[in-house]
């Protein structure tokens, strides 16, 4: 058997009403203790992806601000890592109280990943009480970005639901779903997933954002932009799928004039391999 890593693990909590007390997990932050002095502990951090809870304690919580504090998190921690206790004191006192984080309690894991999903569903997700209706779409695009990006330990590192109007004008309503700076070479990198299976307004309206977006990050960032767009692979071999696989290409080929790079899911996990080695993670 495998040596166990020695870790502690700490609750991130939503505690809407302070004086009522009650509250709801949303994430969970694990780290290596005792590691090695030759190098840092390592530190995994994940929050839910279903927010039904929060919003059933609290209707008009901001999902995005908690969203955003994944990201927030896992920077600290990376800054602060030589030790814990002062970082998670840190938190405590950047955040308001709705967002609590609790004490410590210890766990052996085989494997961090493996011991970070179980913790999730042990402490974080909601209990599947009817079979889950299986995620389609853009909805089930961005999920399989979002494992990949994790599954390379970028996701912390990366920007989420980056506001467009931050690069062209006010009244803005697009969010591009994700993206990074480089470490090195001047470019940004922004990932959006887009459905062509049905509608490709997205990808038109993708498309004719695309030029706003490039010289926006350019003037605001001094920094060259790479778009991507993240969609399924074209259906093939049925004549009814005909009419689709041309909205397919119409889709494709919108974006691609407008120099946005197309990949399907199948090139995902070469995307977050270079998103690591461009992060030096």
């Amino acid at each position: 058997m495998p040596d166990r890593i020695q870790c502690e693990f700490f609750l991130i909590r939503y505690v809407p009403d302070v004086v009522k007390g009650e509250f709801t997990n949303i994430g969970v932050v694990l780290r290596e203790v005792n590691s090695p002095a030759s190098r840092e502990p390592n530190t995994v951090v994940r929050f839910t992806r279903d927010w039904s809870r929060v919003r059933c304690m609290d209707a008009d919580a901001d999902v995005g601000l908690l969203e955003s504090l994944e990201s927030e998190i896992a920077e600290r921690l990376l800054l602060g890592a030589a030790d814990t206790k002062p970082v998670m004191q840190l938190l405590e006192d950047a955040l308001s109280n709705s967002v609590q984080i609790t004490e410590a309690r210890a766990s052996l894991a085989v494997n961090m990943t493996a011991e970070l999903e179980q913790l999730m569903r042990m402490y974080v997700e909601p209990l599947k009480v009817k079979q889950e209706r299986r995620k389609s779409g853009r909805a089930a695009i961005a999920e399989v970005m979002r494992d990949e990006f994790e599954r390379a330990r970028v996701w912390g590192l990366m920007r989420k639901r980056i506001a467009a109007s931050t690069y062209t004008r006010p009244g803005d309503p697009m969010k591009i779903d994700c993206g990074y700076r480089a470490v090195q070479g001047g470019l940004i990198r922004m990932f959006q997933a887009v459905s062509l299976e049905g509608d490709v307004e997205a990808a038109k309206s993708l498309a004719w954002s695309a030029p706003q977006l490039r010289e926006g990050v350019e003037r605001v960032e001094n920094a060259r932009l790479e778009l991507t767009a993240v969609v399924e692979a074209v259906k093939k071999g049925k004549e009814e799928e005909v009419e689709s696989a041309e909205r397919y290409r119409f889709g494709v080929e919108a974006m691609e004039r407008e120099q946005i790079r197309v990949v399907t899911l199948s090139d995902l996990a070469r995307v977050a391999e270079t998103a690591r080695l461009e992060l030096r993670v």
